[in-house]
């Protein structure tokens, strides 16, 4: 059996890595803009090739798939879900696990995933507001005086997002400019490289709670869910600084207890079990939009809030990254099988089970990352991947280029990311942070990471935060009115909606 990969981050290495421990033993080929160490290796290993190419390019893909006489495709990032890469991959006869573009609408226009949610009334929605220009977001941003979400109307790569509390009246007017400046750096900035979305400002109401993500395979006629990882969007100790597309995350089991045998848990299964019914109906609602079938990964990215309980924040259209590195590791099932059963849609018949383990990634990343990536970008890694690998660390490379004179070096994102397992999360964190001292760039130049990540003290802030979320949004659904609040719109004042 010949599989193709799509991208070439640390999620795809670990998807490379899973296909590589199938009983199947496919030979694993792999296309992307850069050269990824770890998944050339085990391309090379299996028997397979890597190319450097596009993969945001339909025909390039596709071709290089019918190059190798391909028997399936699987795409790791959201991008190339976003330009048609399964449309042209499977009009062409070959299998693909991936979201197609018409389906991986959900991740790629947030605007459209809140439509979408509001039409089939899906648990969990926000209220919202979205503007194809600044100029149209002046008069609203100008009169609402409260806490919001300012976003990208599209997915541009984790980067963009700002919440904005807006409590004091006494500053009011300051805030009311930063809400400006940064609308505005929304739509010049982050939306300006996409011509493929009418929409480009989303303004949200802002909710509070612990985040987390829920994956699931999905053959379009159901989902199964993958234990819940919680993942740390900001660059520094204690949840501050800027959003990152992930610093780290933690995982243990599906309703992201301390430790297998604990049961202390951030989340309650009920909770988890009403998560995954939402990114279930999220699809079916996209399938009956679009009729067509959705044939892979999806994830919703939740919060546990006071005015839902489980709530959408942002949907995915494949892994999330880092957030697929917690739970592939410990996938006992085999992703060939998997990915067979989701191509005939006949998913419901596999099974797909996951060791009882605690997981914790940490990624680590240069100097200028995420906000200034010019600077992170150019800077010669070395990585002793074995002396890490026998202190029982995993070690995924990221966003690195392999030369052909055999350098590595750094190209503006995260370059690696080391995996801890153990019977409990502060455990894992432990094995996760001996990977650190064994990666380091060669001129000097800064890298950085949270040690924080999994620390009995983040796990005990984080149980509180959702403790609390959790005795509102109860009292609230015993009072028969989860979900129902009071928004203030500009030019109509206070309305209920819900």
């Amino acid at each position: 059996m010949k599989v193709l990969l799509v991208g070439c981050a640390s999620r795809e290495m670990v998807i490379a890595e899973a296909f590589k421990r199938s009983v199947h033993e496919p030979r694993l080929y792999c296309i992307g803009p850069f050269v990824n160490p770890g998944i050339h290796r085990i391309c090379k290993d299996t028997g397979g090739k890597y190319f450097r190419g596009s993969i945001t390019d339909p025909n390039v893909v596709a071709d290089h798939a019918e190059l190798i006489s391909a028997d399936m495709v699987f795409v790791g990032p959201e991008e190339p879900n976003f330009r048609g890469i399964p449309d042209e991959v499977e009009r062409r006869g070959i299998a693909c696990v991936g979201a197609k573009r018409a389906v991986a609408e959900i991740e790629m226009s947030k605007a459209s995933m809140r439509d979408l949610q509001w039409k089939y009334r899906i648990p969990g929605r926000l209220w919202y507001k979205k503007f194809k220009t600044f100029e149209e977001a002046i008069p609203y941003l100008k009169e609402y005086a409260e806490s919001v979400a300012l976003k990208p109307a599209r997915q541009a790569g984790g980067k963009g997002v700002k919440v904005i509390e807006d409590f004091q009246v006494y500053l009011q007017e300051e805030k009311r400019e930063l809400k400006y400046k940064h609308a505005k750096t929304i739509v010049e900035r982050y939306m300006s490289r996409y011509g493929d979305m009418e929409y480009k400002l989303l303004i949200e109401e802002r909710v509070w709670g612990p985040e987390y993500t829920l994956q699931c395979f999905t053959d379009g006629r159901c989902v199964k869910p993958m234990p819940v990882v919680q993942d740390n969007k900001h660059a520094f100790e204690s949840d501050l600084g800027p959003e990152t597309g992930g610093m780290g995350s933690i995982s243990c089991g599906m309703n992201l207890r301390w430790g297998v045998d604990s049961d202390e848990a951030i989340l309650t299964m009920e909770e988890v079990e009403k998560s995954a019914e939402i990114v279930w109906k999220m699809i079916d609602a996209i399938q009956r939009e679009t009729g067509e079938r959705y044939h892979g990964v999806v994830a919703g990215q939740m919060m546990l809030t006071s005015t839902w309980g489980p709530t959408i924040i942002e949907m995915y259209s494949r892994f999330g990254d880092p957030e697929g590195v917690n739970v592939l590791p410990i996938m006992k099932s085999d992703i060939v099988e998997i990915c067979e059963a989701i191509v005939d849609e006949r998913l419901s018949k596999v099974k797909v089970e996951f060791e009882e383990k605690a997981t914790v990634v940490k990624s680590v990343a240069p100097e200028g990352y995420p906000e200034k990536r010019e600077l992170s970008k150019g800077h010669p890694v070395w990585l002793d991947e074995e002396a890490a690998r026998r202190e029982g660390v995993g070690v995924y490379w990221a966003s690195v280029d392999l030369r052909e004179d055999g350098s590595i070096v750094s190209t503006g994102s995260r370059v690696v990311e080391f995996l801890g397992v153990a019977d409990d999360v502060p455990t894992a964190s432990e094995i996760a942070e001996r990977g650190v001292g064994y990666v380091k760039l060669l001129d000097g130049w800064r890298l950085f990471h949270r040690s924080d990540i999994g620390s009995p003290t983040s796990l005990r802030r984080r149980m509180e935060l959702a403790e609390l979320a959790r005795d509102i949004y109860k009292y609230k659904e015993r009072k028969g009115i989860l979900g129902k609040r009071m928004i203030w719109m500009p030019g109509k004042g206070l309305i209920e909606v819900g």
